[in-house]
Parts: C-alpha cells; sequence; structure tokens
C-alpha cells in the first residue's frame, strides 16, 4: 500500500477519490462512483470529502 497522498495527474476535482483507491488498492472509478452515490443519499458525506480534501496533503 502507498502513502496517502492526493495525486497530481488523474484527479478530477480535489484527487480524495483517487487518494483513497491508490491508498487501499481499490477501482478509481468505483471509489468514485460510491462517492458520488453517498453525496447525493446522504448528505454529510460532502463535509467528509471537504475535510480529506483539506487534510490529505498534496503528492510532491
Amino acid at each position: 500500500m502507498d502513502r496517502l497522498v492526493r495525486p497530481r495527474k488523474g484527479r478530477v476535482i480535489a484527487g480524495v477519490c483517487s487518494a483513497v483507491a491508490v491508498r487501499f488498492g481499490w477501482n478509481i472509478t468505483l471509489v468514485r462512483i460510491l462517492t458520488v452515490a453517498a453525496v447525493l443519499f446522504a448528505g454529510l458525506s460532502l463535509w467528509a470529502y471537504i475535510l480529506l480534501w483539506i487534510v490529505i496533503p498534496r503528492e510532491r
């Protein structure tokens, strides 16, 4: 497993989904779909996404 960092390439908005997918070895598209579904059906996940955007460091 890699470190949890937001990549410079391959990110759509902030790179949070890409960071989580790479860290845990999951499919990036699946993580993005699950994130969008969670935001649409459970609004609190938007706050979690924003928090992760702030907390997860950018790749150097």
